[in-house]
């Protein structure tokens, strides 16, 4: 267990990078193995009720094209998706009141009739509305707190309450879900202090998947004349966050490649263990632009194994289970 100032001074340091990423990755190998799990993602609406500051969906751009998928498309397109082979859905949207707890029961039981995992990640619900999901089949939840400094949370998300964020996530945890978070690296006012406070918040809460991404500025928000993030960086957190949390899971963020070409490979050899190809219908798919330049290289439908060749070309193969924790 590395200490607040360890980690900062990790942080700080960029003389022995090579070193922590290639201890990341032996952690990776020795505790949850060499598979990766491919999570097919359907980004099924990009409406939001929120103004957070840094994305491109935010409730006041009025320069997106919103969508809707209707809920017998959503299940039309997990069925593909899990036809191509894909053990886990992931379904992802803004906070959209259009999907209540009625539609999305109907949704979520559906979708679990394909003998598939099934994570949502459509942000801060109530209580008794995870508890209705979680009731109707759905497994995993992502909710990412983005930062654990509550004076910058509150600055980049107005009208939001950072306690409630932590709630949902205690929640979830609460009604056994398998329960993801992750943080934002780069966003501005941001402190190295603040980023290793965020590291040792997801070991101290035990969450079964963590999501480090960079921030990239987008050019209908607030924030588009800020600088983007640094993927080494943001590579560095993932890396530590594996090294504290050896078993869990560790998406290699779309994010990541957007930064970097190799950047979701790069992940993988730094500690990460999970890549969620987008399997949105592609009429959809660049009207949900949380950031710009956002990489779709991983669409399994569109592009004939190009992923499965990246992995395997790295020594890794695609796992065939559903990529629960402790399954290894």
């Amino acid at each position: 267990m590395f200490t607040k100032k360890e980690i900062i001074d990790i942080l700080k340091d960029n003389t022995q990078n090579e070193q922590l990423f290639e201890l990341a990755d032996i952690v990776r190998h020795n505790n949850v193995g060499d598979e990766v799990h491919l999570r097919g993602l359907i980004e099924f609406s990009n409406t939001c009720k929120c103004t957070c500051h840094y994305c491109g969906l935010r409730a006041k751009n009025k320069n997106i094209e919103r969508y809707r998928i209707p809920p017998d498309d959503i299940i039309k397109y997990a069925k593909n998706a899990a036809e191509l082979g894909f053990k886990t859905i992931v379904l992802q949207s803004g906070e959209d009141n259009f999907y209540t707890r009625k539609i999305m029961c109907k949704i979520i039981s559906e979708i679990k009739k394909l003998n598939i995992a099934l994570t949502l990640s459509i942000g801060e619900r109530n209580f008794e509305d995870l508890k209705a999901f979680k009731d109707a089949g759905t497994d995993r939840y992502l909710l990412r707190i983005e930062t654990t400094d509550e004076n910058l949370y509150k600055n980049l998300h107005p009208g939001m309450d950072f306690n409630n964020r932590l709630n949902c996530l205690y929640n979830l945890q609460k009604l056994g879900y398998e329960t993801g978070s992750g943080c934002l690296v780069g966003l501005p006012n941001q402190t190295i202090e603040s980023l290793a406070d965020d590291i040792l918040f997801f070991k101290e809460n035990n969450f079964d998947m963590i999501g480090i991404g960079p921030f990239i500025s987008h050019p209908d928000t607030p924030l588009k004349d800020a600088p983007n993030g640094n993927f080494t960086l943001s590579l560095k957190v993932m890396a530590l966050v594996r090294i504290l949390m050896k078993d869990i899971n560790i998406p290699a963020t779309t994010a990541m490649e957007t930064l970097h070409p190799q950047g979701r490979i790069i992940a993988l050899q730094s500690g990460a263990n999970v890549v969620m190809p987008n399997v949105t219908a592609s009429k959809y798919q660049n009207k949900y632009e949380i950031y710009p330049n956002k990489s779709h290289s991983g669409e399994k439908n569109k592009c004939a194994n190009c992923l499965e060749n990246k992995i395997l070309s790295i020594g890794r193969t695609v796992s065939n289970n559903y990529g629960f924790r402790n399954t290894v």
